[in-house]
């Protein structure tokens, strides 16, 4: 029988020689045979075991838990409770993706954080949006599903955000709302509207009279549109 040393073991499958001594200790992979010096010298039956330790610590399963599944003990349930857990750490991070896409997003918009309305944003429910007051049931699922989201960071929403920075950006530098520019800026606006609400221009309407209304953007959790933004596009719609 062939065996292998912890150095040569140690190479083989690129594991610290700390690491496997840590696991003889605690009766992980014991080496099949020590010789009068302490040197540990691992079977192949040893290194089978530990390739399997290795494979279910790359599941992060724990330790405890990755030995009763070599000893093949209560295997189903400890990967069905460790698959439990892999989930909610996996929405977590879909979360804390998702909120740090908003600050990013709301820092492209403002330069700065406005802790009052991004703490609405990420911390209140879709479902406790009041949507129903304002849309059916089918407008609603078209929204839900076409507007740009401040936590995402999709070709939608960046759309959006450079079309708000550019007419904030005309706003500031003074240019007029009826200016062959502003005209091409509400182009592009309606060009990305009839995208966003696919043709309806019925449905686009009644979203624009809600985001004129701060009462009604504050209610449905919507990011807040500057006043001045407001007035620029609606002085050169009517054009």
């Amino acid at each position: 029988m062939t065996f292998l040393s912890t150095g040569e073991l140690s190479k083989r499958l690129q594991v610290s020689i700390r690491t496997l001594r840590y696991y003889d200790q605690i009766d992980l992979v014991k080496p099949s045979k020590k010789d009068k010096g302490g040197k540990r010298y691992y079977s192949k039956e040893d290194i089978l075991k530990l390739e399997k330790i290795l494979l279910l610590k790359s599941l992060s399963l724990s330790l405890e838990d990755s030995k009763k599944i070599v000893a093949e003990k209560t295997i189903t349930s400890i990967l069905l409770a460790h698959k439990s857990l892999l989930e909610e750490q996996l929405d977590s991070l879909s979360k804390s993706i998702q909120h740090t896409t908003t600050l990013l997003n709301v820092l492209k918009l403002e330069k700065s954080i406005n802790w009052e309305d991004l703490l609405s944003l990420v911390l209140t429910k879709e479902k406790d949006r009041e949507w129903k007051e304002y849309f059916t049931e089918d407008e609603q699922s078209t929204l839900m599903s076409q507007l740009p989201k401040v936590e995402k960071d999709d070709s939608s929403t960046k759309k959006w955000i450079n079309l708000i920075k550019r007419i904030e950006m005309s706003v500031d530098k003074g240019i007029s709302p009826h200016s062959d520019e502003a005209q091409l800026i509400m182009d592009d606006m309606n060009i990305l509207s009839d995208e966003t609400f696919q043709g309806d221009k019925q449905l686009m309407n009644r979203f624009w009279e809600v985001r004129k209304s701060e009462e009604a953007s504050k209610e449905l959790r919507l990011y807040p549109i500057k006043p001045a933004i407001i007035e620029f596009i609606e002085l050169a719609i009517q054009d």
